[in-house]
């Protein structure tokens, strides 16, 4: 599956449709962003089962604000709605496709018993 643009528009239906999102924030003057933009394209490719989106932080400026975006690119992952992962900064191909792996093997039963026991203390 070829990578999705994100906007204000999709982002809340995407994320909750989808059980496995990664999202690549970004934008066209960042060097870093346009060089990390065929990895995560490649990896789009070869994880069909995944949506791979991207969210072009000079036209949406709601989206990286409402997630406090400050440097770009940032990566997050999301499963069941669940951030899992969000960090600034692009990835080798090798780590990215680490990154995937780890995300992918998570018993999400587990992590959302502990997001609901964090919740409960705080």
């Amino acid at each position: 599956m070829a990578t999705i643009e994100l906007t204000e528009e999709n982002f809340n239906s995407t994320i909750e449709s989808s059980a496995f999102v990664i999202i690549d924030f970004w934008a066209p003057w960042c060097a870093p962003c346009r060089n990390f933009a065929p990895i995560f394209e490649a990896a789009s490719e070869a994880h069909p089962d995944i949506v791979f989106a991207k969210v072009n932080t000079e036209e949406e400026q709601g989206i990286a604000g409402a997630f406090s975006i400050r440097s770009i690119p940032t990566l997050m992952v999301f499963r069941d709605q669940i951030v899992l992962y969000s960090q600034p900064g692009a990835l080798p191909g090798q780590q990215f496709e680490q990154l995937i792996a780890q995300a992918s093997a998570l018993d999400m039963e587990k992590v959302r018993a502990e997001v609901a026991a964090q919740q409960s203390e705080g």
